[in-house]
């Protein structure tokens, strides 16, 4: 009888390599991404020394030399997705030259280029016989993000957002919040994926989603997204950006991971340290987003800036033959003080994440059977 293979998918969250030797921070992944077949990540922030001011951005990311990607080949990823926020904050050269780093790691791309056509187009890879491509799609802006014909940038689901008002005050606070995608640009990731479907056993969508530092809410767009990529012919949809963990379910037997959170995500870029951040405008969103979001970062971790509960992070992984997924789940993780995420295992650690996950899903209304085997937790299959 002849067995017939199957390959392991693990998926990261957000990657920021802002600070020089970034390899260190891979150190306590390497078993787990040794393991994988196949390794995804999302590259956050543009890696170029060319760098253009682009007037109109709120909170622009600082560029950061393209050799700290050099990292992510050493740690072995073989996709990393790019469709985000950030990808444009350094103009074209940040696009192309993150890009040209990452393929000269040999690390396919996806979700990015210089024209809507390049960032629309998947990545594939093969392992095993059984194909894999991905697509990576922004869904949180700006509109300056966003690659057009003749513009570099991102791949783009546009989203629109209402405001509801129940009761007679006029410029009031909100009494609910509508958001929905835009029909023409959801079409077009449907389009995509339908396209990819004919070519691949398995089709993973990356979404750049969510409400940042607020924990467990999802707007409701996230869930039309992330059911309409199923539909299309997804088999694994994740989501990050939000900087905290999302809660997990399936959709038509199809895992969906809400927001892997981040996974090595360090940086001085958000501190309201006048040393560490000489940048006025990012000094000045470093402090308005403690008002706006209602955190203080831990003080013990200076290169780590974001909501505590953002401690809590995970890394997907699925098992695909050549008919999909056959099962999916998560190894649990906890960020260090250094900024480096460690993956657990069955222990009282990883059983503590795996709790925080199960009390996410439920403040949000999601439904999944979470149960442990070996040192993954699984929801499906």
């Amino acid at each position: 009888m002849i067995s017939t293979p199957t390959i392991e998918i693990v998926l990261t969250g957000d990657l920021v390599l802002s600070l020089p030797d970034p390899d260190p921070l891979f150190s306590h992944s390497m078993p787990l991404f040794e393991r994988a077949d196949v390794l995804i990540g999302h590259v956050e922030i543009p890696h170029t020394v060319r760098p253009t001011a682009i007037y109109g951005l709120s909170a622009p990311a600082d560029a950061v030399d393209p050799s700290h990607l050099n990292a992510l080949g050493r740690a072995g990823f073989d996709i990393a997705t790019l469709a985000g926020n950030h990808l444009f904050d350094s103009g074209p050269a940040g696009v192309e030259d993150t890009i040209a780093a990452l393929r000269s790691q040999g690390i396919k791309t996806t979700g990015a280029g210089m024209n809507i056509g390049e960032a629309r187009l998947p990545a594939i890879i093969e392992k095993k016989g059984i194909s894999v491509g991905v697509l990576s799609y922004n869904c949180v802006g700006p509109k300056l993000s966003w690659a057009t014909h003749n513009k570099a940038g991102a791949a783009y689901i546009e989203i629109i957002t209402q405001y509801g008002l129940d009761y007679e005050s006029p410029g009031g606070p909100p009494s609910a919040t509508y958001s929905f995608a835009e029909p023409v640009t959801l079409g077009a990731m449907v389009a995509d994926i339908e396209a990819l479907r004919k070519q691949v056993h398995v089709v993973v969508v990356a979404l750049h989603k969510g409400i940042g530092h607020v924990p467990a809410t999802l707007a409701m767009y996230e869930q039309q997204v992330t059911r309409a990529a199923v539909d299309a012919g997804a088999d694994i949809v994740v989501g990050h950006h939000a900087h905290l963990l999302r809660g997990v379910e399936t959709y038509k037997g199809k895992p969906i991971f809400h927001g892997l959170n981040n996974y090595v995500t360090v940086t001085r870029q958000l501190s309201v340290n006048a040393v560490e951040n000489t940048n006025p405008v990012r000094m000045a969103w470093a402090k308005k987003r403690r008002e706006l979001f209602g955190f203080e970062p831990d003080p013990t971790y200076p290169t780590y800036p974001f909501h505590p509960e953002a401690k809590n992070t995970m890394a997907a992984i699925c098992v695909a033959g050549p008919a999909g997924v056959q099962n999916a789940g998560f190894i649990p993780c906890w960020i260090e003080p250094d900024g480096s995420p460690r993956p657990l295992g069955n222990d009282a650690k990883g059983q503590e994440v795996a709790e925080y996950v199960g009390s996410i899903n439920e403040k949000a209304g999601l439904k999944a059977d979470l149960k442990w085997q070996g040192d993954r937790v699984l929801f499906l299959g």
